[in-house]
Protein backbone atom coordinates (compact mmCIF):
# COMPACT_ATOMS: atom_id res chain seq x y z
CA UNK A 1 0.00 0.00 0.00
CA UNK A 2 1.14 3.41 -0.96
CA UNK A 3 2.48 5.91 1.86
CA UNK A 4 1.62 9.26 1.93
CA UNK A 5 -1.26 11.61 1.31
CA UNK A 6 -4.49 9.91 0.42
CA UNK A 7 -5.65 11.81 -2.82
CA UNK A 8 -8.16 9.23 -4.13
CA UNK A 9 -10.44 9.66 -1.10
CA UNK A 10 -10.59 13.86 -1.81
CA UNK A 11 -10.55 12.90 -6.08
CA UNK A 12 -14.03 10.20 -4.68
CA UNK A 13 -15.34 13.34 -3.02
CA UNK A 14 -15.13 16.14 -5.63
CA UNK A 15 -15.83 13.62 -8.45
CA UNK A 16 -19.26 12.78 -7.44
CA UNK A 17 -21.48 15.19 -10.24
CA UNK A 18 -23.70 16.30 -7.00
CA UNK A 19 -20.74 17.01 -4.48
CA UNK A 20 -18.68 18.78 -7.24
CA UNK A 21 -22.02 21.25 -7.66
CA UNK A 22 -22.11 21.74 -4.42
CA UNK A 23 -18.36 22.71 -4.02
CA UNK A 24 -18.74 25.27 -6.99
CA UNK A 25 -21.82 26.53 -5.79
CA UNK A 26 -19.23 27.64 -2.32
CA UNK A 27 -16.41 28.91 -4.11
CA UNK A 28 -17.95 32.04 -4.32
CA UNK A 29 -17.48 32.14 -0.55
CA UNK A 30 -20.64 32.64 0.34
CA UNK A 31 -22.32 29.80 3.26
CA UNK A 32 -25.59 28.35 2.07
CA UNK A 33 -28.23 26.20 3.49
CA UNK A 34 -28.36 22.11 2.78
CA UNK A 35 -31.77 23.24 0.95
CA UNK A 36 -29.81 25.84 -1.28
CA UNK A 37 -27.29 23.63 -1.98
CA UNK A 38 -29.63 20.34 -2.66
CA UNK A 39 -31.21 23.08 -4.64
CA UNK A 40 -27.57 23.51 -6.87
CA UNK A 41 -26.67 19.80 -6.95
CA UNK A 42 -30.00 18.76 -8.46
CA UNK A 43 -30.41 16.50 -5.30
CA UNK A 44 -33.24 15.95 -2.39
CA UNK A 45 -32.34 17.32 0.82
CA UNK A 46 -32.15 13.63 2.25
CA UNK A 47 -29.42 12.99 -0.21
CA UNK A 48 -27.80 16.28 0.26
CA UNK A 49 -27.04 16.07 4.04
CA UNK A 50 -25.45 12.78 3.06
CA UNK A 51 -22.89 14.42 0.93
CA UNK A 52 -22.56 16.92 3.17
CA UNK A 53 -21.42 14.89 5.61
CA UNK A 54 -19.15 13.32 3.71
CA UNK A 55 -17.45 16.45 2.31
CA UNK A 56 -17.42 17.77 5.66
CA UNK A 57 -15.53 14.48 7.32
CA UNK A 58 -13.47 15.12 4.22
CA UNK A 59 -11.94 18.60 5.29
CA UNK A 60 -13.68 20.19 2.66
CA UNK A 61 -16.45 22.21 4.42
CA UNK A 62 -17.11 23.48 7.80
CA UNK A 63 -20.63 24.54 8.96
CA UNK A 64 -22.14 26.93 11.58
CA UNK A 65 -25.20 27.10 13.24
CA UNK A 66 -27.64 29.81 13.22
CA UNK A 67 -31.16 29.57 14.60
CA UNK A 68 -32.79 26.61 13.02
CA UNK A 69 -30.09 26.16 9.79
CA UNK A 70 -26.82 24.92 9.41
CA UNK A 71 -24.96 26.73 7.26
CA UNK A 72 -22.39 25.43 4.87
CA UNK A 73 -18.86 26.78 3.75
CA UNK A 74 -15.73 25.89 1.89
CA UNK A 75 -12.91 24.55 4.94
CA UNK A 76 -10.44 27.59 4.59
CA UNK A 77 -9.30 29.28 1.12
CA UNK A 78 -6.97 25.89 0.22
CA UNK A 79 -10.39 24.33 -0.79
CA UNK A 80 -10.98 27.61 -2.90
CA UNK A 81 -8.01 27.48 -4.43
CA UNK A 82 -8.27 23.50 -5.22
CA UNK A 83 -11.71 24.44 -6.86
CA UNK A 84 -10.24 26.80 -9.10
CA UNK A 85 -7.35 25.01 -10.36
CA UNK A 86 -9.60 22.08 -11.01
CA UNK A 87 -11.47 24.41 -13.05
CA UNK A 88 -8.23 25.84 -15.28
CA UNK A 89 -7.01 22.49 -15.48
CA UNK A 90 -10.06 21.27 -16.90
CA UNK A 91 -10.81 24.32 -19.35
CA UNK A 92 -7.74 23.50 -20.35
CA UNK A 93 -7.93 19.86 -21.22
CA UNK A 94 -11.33 21.24 -22.82
CA UNK A 95 -13.92 19.99 -20.36
CA UNK A 96 -16.04 22.62 -20.65
CA UNK A 97 -20.16 22.96 -19.70
CA UNK A 98 -21.24 24.87 -22.87
CA UNK A 99 -24.12 26.83 -21.40
CA UNK A 100 -23.12 29.85 -23.02
CA UNK A 101 -24.72 33.48 -22.17
CA UNK A 102 -24.82 37.23 -21.11
CA UNK A 103 -23.68 36.53 -17.66
CA UNK A 104 -20.01 34.21 -19.37
CA UNK A 105 -18.36 37.44 -19.84
CA UNK A 106 -18.85 39.04 -17.03
CA UNK A 107 -17.69 36.01 -15.31
CA UNK A 108 -14.69 36.26 -17.21
CA UNK A 109 -13.89 39.64 -16.71
CA UNK A 110 -14.43 40.15 -12.55
CA UNK A 111 -15.94 37.42 -10.66
CA UNK A 112 -15.01 36.31 -6.45
CA UNK A 113 -13.11 33.15 -5.91
CA UNK A 114 -13.77 31.87 -2.37
CA UNK A 115 -12.85 35.30 -1.16
CA UNK A 116 -10.52 37.63 -3.58
CA UNK A 117 -10.95 38.53 -7.02
CA UNK A 118 -10.61 36.25 -9.62
CA UNK A 119 -10.97 36.63 -13.77
CA UNK A 120 -9.35 39.28 -16.27
CA UNK A 121 -9.72 41.96 -13.13
CA UNK A 122 -7.79 39.69 -10.97
CA UNK A 123 -4.76 38.77 -13.09
CA UNK A 124 -4.43 42.33 -14.57
CA UNK A 125 -4.37 43.29 -10.46
CA UNK A 126 -1.24 40.89 -9.64
CA UNK A 127 0.19 41.64 -12.84
CA UNK A 128 0.51 45.03 -12.29
CA UNK A 129 1.81 44.79 -8.73
CA UNK A 130 4.31 42.77 -9.96
CA UNK A 131 5.18 44.91 -12.87
CA UNK A 132 5.21 48.05 -10.16
CA UNK A 133 7.93 45.88 -8.06
CA UNK A 134 5.05 45.36 -5.63
CA UNK A 135 4.86 41.62 -5.28
CA UNK A 136 7.95 39.47 -6.63
CA UNK A 137 6.91 36.84 -8.15
CA UNK A 138 9.02 33.61 -8.37
CA UNK A 139 7.61 30.52 -10.22
CA UNK A 140 4.18 30.41 -8.17
CA UNK A 141 5.66 32.15 -5.03
CA UNK A 142 5.03 35.88 -4.61
CA UNK A 143 6.19 38.19 -1.72
CA UNK A 144 5.18 41.47 -1.20
CA UNK A 145 8.24 43.51 -1.12
CA UNK A 146 9.11 46.51 0.61
CA UNK A 147 8.09 48.75 -1.49
CA UNK A 148 4.36 46.79 -2.14
CA UNK A 149 3.93 47.46 1.75
CA UNK A 150 4.58 51.19 1.46
CA UNK A 151 1.91 51.51 -1.68
CA UNK A 152 -1.00 49.26 0.16
CA UNK A 153 -0.71 50.77 3.08
CA UNK A 154 -1.20 53.87 1.25
CA UNK A 155 -4.28 52.48 0.34
CA UNK A 156 -5.31 52.14 3.49
CA UNK A 157 -4.50 48.26 3.87
CA UNK A 158 -3.79 47.12 7.79
CA UNK A 159 -0.67 44.88 6.68
CA UNK A 160 0.63 44.33 9.68
CA UNK A 161 -2.94 42.74 10.93
CA UNK A 162 -2.58 40.58 7.51
CA UNK A 163 0.27 39.69 8.30
CA UNK A 164 -0.38 38.01 11.47
CA UNK A 165 -3.38 36.31 10.70
CA UNK A 166 -2.82 32.32 10.26
CA UNK A 167 -3.11 32.20 6.05
CA UNK A 168 -0.48 34.00 3.98
CA UNK A 169 -0.29 36.90 2.91
CA UNK A 170 0.09 36.50 -0.84
CA UNK A 171 -0.96 33.51 -2.26
CA UNK A 172 -0.81 32.17 -6.20
CA UNK A 173 -4.03 30.90 -7.23
CA UNK A 174 -4.51 29.20 -10.96
CA UNK A 175 -7.67 31.60 -12.66
CA UNK A 176 -9.29 29.07 -14.18
CA UNK A 177 -11.00 31.26 -17.09
CA UNK A 178 -7.57 33.20 -17.77
CA UNK A 179 -5.36 30.35 -16.82
CA UNK A 180 -2.85 32.27 -15.17
CA UNK A 181 -2.32 33.79 -12.30
CA UNK A 182 -4.28 35.84 -9.39
CA UNK A 183 -3.77 36.94 -6.08
CA UNK A 184 -4.80 35.21 -3.08
CA UNK A 185 -4.45 35.17 0.75
CA UNK A 186 -5.00 37.25 2.90
CA UNK A 187 -3.84 40.42 0.72
CA UNK A 188 -5.92 39.41 -2.02
CA UNK A 189 -8.96 39.08 0.16
CA UNK A 190 -8.68 42.39 1.76
CA UNK A 191 -8.24 44.14 -1.36
CA UNK A 192 -11.46 42.87 -3.11
CA UNK A 193 -13.29 43.75 0.22
CA UNK A 194 -11.80 47.43 -0.09
CA UNK A 195 -12.98 47.86 -3.50
CA UNK A 196 -16.71 46.19 -2.13
CA UNK A 197 -16.44 48.88 1.26
CA UNK A 198 -15.79 51.39 -1.05
CA UNK A 199 -18.50 51.24 -3.56
CA UNK A 200 -15.94 50.44 -6.78
CA UNK A 201 -17.74 46.96 -7.40
CA UNK A 202 -20.42 45.09 -6.06
CA UNK A 203 -21.43 41.07 -6.07
CA UNK A 204 -23.96 40.50 -7.95
CA UNK A 205 -27.06 38.52 -6.36
CA UNK A 206 -26.80 34.43 -6.85
CA UNK A 207 -23.70 35.09 -8.73
CA UNK A 208 -20.03 34.73 -8.44
CA UNK A 209 -19.51 38.03 -10.59
CA UNK A 210 -18.17 41.53 -8.89
CA UNK A 211 -19.36 44.35 -10.90
CA UNK A 212 -17.51 47.42 -11.20
CA UNK A 213 -19.59 50.74 -11.55
CA UNK A 214 -18.32 53.37 -13.85
CA UNK A 215 -16.23 54.85 -10.93
CA UNK A 216 -14.72 52.21 -9.68
CA UNK A 217 -13.82 50.73 -12.75
CA UNK A 218 -11.72 53.87 -13.14
CA UNK A 219 -9.88 54.00 -9.94
CA UNK A 220 -9.21 50.48 -10.30
CA UNK A 221 -7.90 50.36 -14.05
CA UNK A 222 -5.48 53.73 -12.50
CA UNK A 223 -4.32 51.83 -9.28
CA UNK A 224 -2.80 48.84 -11.06
CA UNK A 225 -2.25 49.58 -14.98
CA UNK A 226 -1.15 47.71 -17.32
CA UNK A 227 2.74 48.46 -17.65
CA UNK A 228 5.05 46.71 -20.23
Amino acid sequence: MAEGPDIARIAALIGDPARSNMLLALAGGKALTATELAGAAGVTLQTASSHLSKLEDGGLLKHRKQGRHRYFALADDQVGAMIESLMSFSASRGHLRHRTGPKEPELRKARICYDHLAGDYGVRMLDSLVAQGAIAAKDESLTLTTEGDRLLRDLGLDIDSLRARRRPLCRACLDWSERRTHLAGTLGAALLSQFLDRGYARRVAESRIIRFSPEGERQFLALFPLID
